[in-house]
């Protein structure tokens, strides 16, 4: 293959490989354009986690019996992928959590809490979801530190000089920003956010919840202190989520639960913390769900990111050519670099009828604030409709989209 040409997939295959897909809704074919919020499972996660629940059960790290023995390594070895597809340098960087909301709720309490000193400073922007606002006014109110938020500019990329004010006078500890916006699509210059946090004598948190699902992340170029994403935007399952941190950040920073298997040694009178990650990982951990995040892992691996992110650049692409051009129809954000998410509203009507009417004609998409209501107060608008595209998207579903949303204007005219 030519080395200029964009690696290709087959995508009738892959949508085979989704069971939900082949559902029709009230007789028609089913559209799913929400896979922003959650992404659908294909058969060999269900399986992976269906072959782990029959034949290999058992908890880890405790059992001195084969089949526990059996597990664990199974679980270990989903750490590995998580390392291998982050390019960390340490598996004993990769720390399980329950979700992309506990990771960062797990920085501000750690090294919010544990490293970072009253009177410091942390530095978010207008995009963020607001797993990664609360905990930050959480840190603000508990611990006296300084809350910073970095405008975006009406395109709806990050204003990269307003971002340098915010680190000029040295008191900003961290810079936590999203990494791709769950509601603009905007993909920030990660690269580029670092040198300057750090420069500045700040670490780094990127978001990943929605960038780790559709490009390549690496670690090693984006020097990243502090990595978060989910399993289950990524195809895997629900109730496990990633910390990626430095080992060096891990090892000073204090665990944010305790329990069992988070410690080296109990007494009465005091306890002492296992090495990292298990000091980060207290009580039973979510097992089967590591094993279906390694199956996810596997299967888009396996098609290749660099596939993956051409065929959506491709949908991205088609979408603009059509989304902003219908008559009525208002998109927020208009960054160069985005991904296959698009808010938009309808003059016509609000965004839970015109979602609703979406849903008549098979249609998913989401509609509200998306869990950013300060971006959306940003771009003065009440609530939006959400389309976000997925692997299994097709060229044919944008124009669906496209066309039911002229339908819908005339509808609500």
């Amino acid at each position: 293959m030519d080395g200029h040409m964009a690696p290709r997939m087959d995508l009738a295959a892959i949508r085979a490989d989704f069971p939900i897909l082949s559902e029709t809704v009230r007789g028609k074919r089913f559209t799913f354009l929400d896979s922003g919020a959650s992404a659908q499972k294909p058969r060999q996660v269900i399986g992976a986690m269906v072959r782990m629940m029959e034949k290999a059960y058992a908890n880890v790290h405790r059992g001195a019996y084969h089949m526990s023995e059996q597990a664990t390594e199974a679980y270990e070895a989903s750490r590995r992928a998580v390392q291998r597809f982050l390019n960390a340098a340490d598996e004993r960087e990769i720390i399980f959590t329950g979700s992309s909301t506990n990771a960062i709720n797990l920085v501000a309490h750690s090294y919010g809490r544990g490293v970072m000193k009253p009177g410091q400073a942390v530095v978010i922007s207008e995009m963020e979801h607001h797993a990664n606002l609360v905990p930050w006014q959480m840190l603000r109110d508990a611990h006296g530190i300084e809350l910073r938020v970095a405008r975006i500019t009406d395109a709806g990329e990050l204003d990269l000089e307003d971002l340098a004010a915010k680190l000029a006078d040295g008191k900003v500890g961290l810079v936590a920003v999203t990494h791709m916006s769950n509601v603009l699509g905007t993909v920030t210059p990660a690269a580029l956010i670092a040198r300057m946090a750090h420069e500045a004598g700040a670490k780094v948190l990127f978001d990943g919840s929605q960038a780790a699902v559709h490009r390549r992340v690496d670690m090693q170029a984006l020097d990243a202190d502090f990595y978060v994403f989910t399993g289950h935007k990524l195809y895997g399952p629900t109730g496990i989520g990633v910390l990626y941190a430095k080992a060096a950040l891990l090892e000073a920073m204090p665990p944010f639960l305790g329990g069992g298997d988070m410690i080296a040694e109990v007494t009465f009178e005091k306890s002492i913390w296992a090495p990292i990650p298990g000091k980060f990982e207290a009580g039973t951990p979510p097992i089967i769900e590591a094993i279906g995040l390694h199956a996810a892992i596997d299967y888009v691996e396996a098609i290749g990111m660099p596939a993956i992110e051409a065929h959506e650049r491709a949908l991205v692409d088609r979408a603009m050519a059509r989304l902003p051009h219908i008559e009525g129809v208002t998109l927020l954000g208009r960054a160069q670099d985005r991904g296959g998410v698009f808010a938009f509203a309808l003059d016509t009507a609000h965004a839970h009828d015109v979602a609703t009417l979406l849903d008549r004609a098979g249609i998913a998409v989401r509609s509200g604030r998306h869990c950013a209501e300060p971006l959306h107060a940003r771009f003065n608008v009440e609530s939006t409709c959400r389309a976000s595209f997925g692997l299994y998207t097709t060229p044919e579903e944008v124009d669906l989209l496209a066309d039911a949303l002229g339908q819908a204007r005339e509808f609500f005219r």
